[in-house]
């Protein structure tokens, strides 16, 4: 019943995939449009985290959740996107829908933020969707606060507000 965090493998990118869309399809959905969160499919996710694992894989790092050797969440950081070398950047922590309120997002975000201070960053960013209240609220309970930076990014077609919040490690 215990979660068991893991550095994830190649093997584990097509689960990941299928499981971050899944995530994002019950994350989102109280403010994106079905039509929106429909693309890409689960198989296309997955092969996206192919690619993207292929170029990064170097300097990020993904660590797979699995309770009762079922995945169930997983998170990515590597370094800051605006270039800053004391900043790691939390990419993503993203769980089963099932498994929101279970202690496993607070684990996955607990591990990335040491695995952040091992790498020698002082600070760590992130960026999350404005309207993700629930997202928004976890990240504050865990320390970060929002530094007034916004960006705009699509997801699928629609444009998206981004806050980017940061902490110290």
């Amino acid at each position: 019943m215990t979660v068991t965090l893991r550095p994830a493998t190649a093997a584990d990118l097509m689960p990941v995939g299928a499981l971050h869309q899944r995530s994002r399809v019950a994350a989102y959905a109280p403010f994106l449009p079905p039509e929106t969160l429909a693309d890409p499919t689960p198989e296309a996710m997955g092969r996206y985290w192919v690619e993207r694992w292929t170029w990064e894989r170097d300097d990020h790092r993904m660590t797979v959740a699995e309770r009762d050797d079922r995945l169930v969440g997983f998170s990515y950081l590597g370094p800051d996107d605006e270039g800053d070398p004391a900043t790691g950047l939390l990419n993503a922590i993203h769980l089963e829908p099932d498994e929101r309120g279970r202690g496993t997002g607070r684990e996955l975000m607990v591990d990335a933020l040491a695995a952040m201070r091992s790498r020698g960053w002082s600070r760590a960013a992130l960026w999350v969707l404005r309207e993700n209240t629930h997202a928004r609220g976890f990240y504050e309970r865990g320390g970060w606060t929002p530094t007034g930076l916004e960006r705009v990014e699509h997801i699928g077609v629609a444009l998206v507000p981004q806050l980017r919040y940061e902490r110290p490690l």
